[in-house]
């Protein structure tokens, strides 16, 4: 039985990752067409994806620029 192929996406690394992002988190759009945004591991591109709806991307980065995730 074969595994089910995970989603493309268009892999974006943070502007905020030193040397270019090997110890980072990267974002991107599927390539499906559905809106939907991936998050993964730079350093694990084969490992596990977090899968995120549109609406659910937007609320996260309305958080951030809200200062809502500042936990010092």
């Amino acid at each position: 039985m074969s595994s089910p192929q995970k989603p493309l996406a268009a892999w974006h690394v943070s502007s905020f990752s030193p040397d270019g992002g090997p110890n980072c988190v990267e974002a991107g759009p599927l390539l499906d067409g559905s809106g939907r945004i991936a998050v993964r591991h730079s350093r694990h591109p084969d490992g596990p994806m977090i899968v995120y709806t549109r609406t659910e991307w937007d609320a996260f980065l309305a958080g951030v620029r809200a200062d809502e995730f500042d936990f010092q």
